[in-house]
């Protein structure tokens, strides 16, 4: 009996694991792109996100800075972008980069939130297909109307 459980381990187990899907050579980069409607330079309760917003992911390489891959995706309803990505740039810089807004009155990119670095290797420890990305965003050419309310909710925190 033992013999045959040995036997049943030995053929079965090898299976069972090899029967694992395999991985896709894909990942997946996830943000957000939204619009500082208050000019605040970071997202606030006011703060808008942006449908149909253009984002670029780009890998360069850590020497040369040469381009060495990029793919586009677009926002959906809330402002969320799900742009599938190559995973093989372990010796490589990849971001996301803003590349436009649809919205006319919120089209001017805001320094030092236009770009987010992202990981696009397997060999980091991340076991989900999942690459998060810092939000992006735009600012608005004049505020919205409250927004000094809005900030002023901030200030309150200040020490």
């Amino acid at each position: 009996m033992a013999r045959l459980l040995i036997l049943i381990a030995l053929c079965v187990l090898p299976a069972l694991v090899s029967a694992r899907p395999a991985r896709s050579s894909y990942l997946t980069v996830k943000g957000r792109v939204y619009c500082d409607t208050c000019l605040a330079g970071f997202e606030t309760s006011a703060t808008t996100y942006i449908a149909g917003a253009q984002v670029r992911v780009q890998c360069r390489e850590r020497e040369s800075g040469r381009m060495t891959y990029s793919t586009d995706g677009v926002t959906d309803q809330s402002g969320t972008y799900l742009i599938p990505a190559s995973d093989n740039h372990d010796n490589e810089i990849c971001e996301t980069v803003l590349v436009s807004s649809p919205q006319k009155d919120c089209a001017t990119v805001m320094p030092d939130r236009e770009r987010a670095r992202v990981f696009l290797s397997r060999n980091n420890g991340i076991v989900s297909d999942f690459r998060y990305a810092n939000n992006l965003g735009f600012q608005k050419n004049t505020p919205l109307a409250g927004c000094t309310q809005v900030l002023q909710q901030y200030h309150e925190f200040d020490n």
